[in-house]
């Protein structure tokens, strides 16, 4: 008796869902989306995939930006960049190509590029920015909100 009622609830759920204004569904269009890696160039197909996927999602209209950490600050580096190559994919340096097009924002972690010898003209090359933890805190909130245009 107890399962039935409990199955007759979990059956209303989707319909629950449906009409709550939080459900992907009424939320559908543009969407504001924060990647974050710290892949590197010790696995290039992984090192890739933030950037791949930022391009894919900026494609279909919507807003991303870029946090970098640990060791994927190192592929701000343009010899690294040009070195990586992921399997399946076009080389790190054509995609970035894209991002920078795009003006993708990105933002690489300052203590993690400084532990690694990136420096501003490494991220001039991208236009990108040193991070910090407050910057990726306000990334993470930027992508929390709703767009409402």
């Amino acid at each position: 008796m107890i399962r039935r009622s409990f199955l007759r609830q979990l059956a209303a759920l989707p319909f629950i869902a449906a009409a709550s204004p939080d459900a992907p569904e009424a939320n559908a269009g543009k969407l504001k989306i924060m990647m974050k890696s710290a892949w590197g160039s010790d696995d290039p197909t992984k090192a890739a995939f933030p950037f791949l996927h930022a391009d894919a999602l900026s494609e279909a209209g919507h807003n991303v930006q870029i946090f970098l950490l640990g060791e994927a600050v190192s592929l701000m580096r343009k010899s690294v960049a040009n070195a990586v190559v992921p399997v399946g994919w076009p080389p790190l340096a054509e995609v970035l190509g894209k991002i920078v097009a795009k003006k993708i924002p990105i933002y690489a972690c300052g203590a993690c590029s400084r532990a690694r010898g990136i420096t501003e003209a490494d991220l001039a090359e991208y236009g990108a920015k040193f991070g910090n933890p407050k910057i990726f805190v306000s990334l993470v909130e930027w992508a929390d909100k709703v767009i409402t245009e």
